[in-house]
């Protein structure tokens, strides 16, 4: 009997739709469509072998992709949740633990370490959570289901090149269920653009080392433009007769402190704001309602690494209270 009448015959029998064994079949023909590309740039038969073998197409990092939260929480009621006490506690505790390697690594690229230790707190609860997928399975899967194609499809060419030069595995190759891999939660092409080597061992670990972790941190808010001559912004009050047109990120919205103090803009506690010749941006995520912020560059970075003022803020507020 041909296999595909077979197949057919297997799929009534177990009550299985022809659709899924339809999906299936363009899931594997999609592969080889990727296989094909990734010989095109140089990536070995073994290692296309080893990272393919067995995969499926995983209906749950689709699943984790569209889930969008359906209230969306005020930055009242996220900060608390994202910084809360006890990660504070964590957060003093690895900081002074590794001091030296974060003064070191702080020294060497520019980065106050207190914002290596809240990346890390904040990205992976400082190395515990750095998700169980099987990156090149999620990442395959997300490029197959289209919406982002383009996009997870560098991720997977970028995962197999961090395979074929040896930086890891196929097997200790896990992460999130978007590709982001290791402590500091890097896609495989920021991996290949900012991952370093923190401890001189010749290798750039971001899932077991915390040098590297350290380091590789440091190097891409460096390259991104950070400054450690300044801090990331401050909470503030604005004036109720503000222009919303004043608000947001874009470069020509930004002013000197002074600028903003003769718009009426006062620090939190109503004080004057510092004198001190930097340029600011006025943010307020929950738009007229809830918390305002001054923010200088280094939060420009942050945003960088994560385009979320939530995601910007909580690393923030978390290296704020580490000493």
């Amino acid at each position: 009997m041909h296999k595909r009448l077979i197949s057919a015959v297997v799929a009534l029998g177990l009550g299985i739709s022809s659709t899924a064994f339809a999906a299936d079949e363009g899931f594997n023909a999609y592969i080889n469509k990727l296989k094909a590309e990734a010989r095109s740039k140089g990536i070995s038969e073994p290692i296309l072998d080893s990272a393919f073998d067995g995969i499926t197409f995983t209906h749950r990092a689709v699943k984790a992709d569209k889930n969008q939260p359906e209230k969306k929480l005020t930055l009242d009621q996220y900060i608390p949740r994202a910084v809360p006490d006890w990660k504070v506690k964590q957060a003093r505790r690895l900081y002074h633990e590794n001091k030296e390697t974060l003064d070191r690594i702080g020294k060497k690229y520019g980065v106050q370490p207190r914002f290596i230790v809240a990346l890390w707190g904040v990205e992976s609860n400082f190395g515990k959570l750095q998700g169980n997928y099987h990156v090149v399975e999620a990442l395959t899967t997300l490029a197959y289901e289209g919406r982002r194609e383009e996009l997870f499809r560098k991720q997977v060419m970028a995962a197999l090149q961090i395979l074929q030069e040896g930086h890891i595995t196929i097997d200790e190759m896990r992460g999130s269920w978007a590709g982001a891999m290791g402590q500091c939660q890097f896609m495989p092409t920021s991996y290949l653009t900012f991952a370093v080597d923190g401890n001189n061992d010749g290798k750039a670990d971001i899932w077991n080392t915390k040098a590297d972790v350290f380091a590789s941190a440091a190097n891409y808010l460096k390259k991104s433009g950070w400054n450690d001559k300044y801090t990331w912004g401050r909470q503030v009050q604005i004036p109720s007769s503000l222009s919303d047109s004043l608000k947001g990120t874009d470069a020509d919205k930004g002013k000197t402190l002074a600028q903003w103090q003769a718009l009426g803009v006062r620090t939190l506690s109503g004080a004057n704001l510092p004198q001190e010749d930097i340029e600011a941006w006025l943010v307020q995520p929950d738009d007229n309602h809830g918390r305002a912020y001054l923010v200088y560059g280094n939060y420009q970075t942050l945003m960088k690494w994560n385009r979320s003022h939530y995601f910007a803020l909580a690393v923030s507020h978390l290296a704020d209270k580490i000493y």
